[in-house]
């Protein structure tokens, strides 16, 4: 599988998982806590193999380094909320807002990354190139 493919399959799993969690009150603390648990393990994961294996090297061409950098940004940006969001127990009415922010964030990230940023790396790799860095993450993801 090819790295897009394999980051485009990533992202599905988290928009519906997303969804699902939203769609959590405080009432159903332990099926939030479930699907969150699941979710932010997946986005963890996900996470790490853009940031160990894709970026670098979409990063080293020119052309994709700006948006490498903005996506790196935007991780952060999304590992801040999700630090606070950890510290507020999933009854509490602020959690769910908490979560509302960082959907919308992830959510934001990854339309960007599906639209310009793939389409830069179909530009910059090649077809082998793009096997290669799959099959990477894919034994990065199975190690995890």
């Amino acid at each position: 599988m090819d790295a897009i493919t394999l980051l485009k399959e990533d992202q599905q799993k988290a928009k519906t998982l997303m969804t699902e969690v939203a769609a959590t009150t405080e009432r159903g603390v332990k099926t939030r806590e479930q699907k969150w648990t699941k979710l932010l393990k997946g986005l963890t994961i996900h996470e790490n193999i853009e940031e160990e294996i894709f970026y670098p090297a979409l990063a080293q061409h020119p052309k994709a380094k700006d948006i490498v950098l903005e996506a790196l940004e935007e991780h952060h940006l999304v590992d801040d909320i999700v630090e606070q969001l950890k510290d507020t127990p999933f009854d509490d009415e602020h959690w769910a807002a908490k979560f509302k922010l960082t959907k919308e964030n992830v959510e934001h990230h990854i339309e960007e990354e599906e639209t310009e940023m793939f389409k830069i790396s179909r530009q910059v790799f090649t077809t082998d190139e793009l096997e290669e860095l799959g099959a990477s993450m894919e034994a990065s993801k199975a190690g995890r």
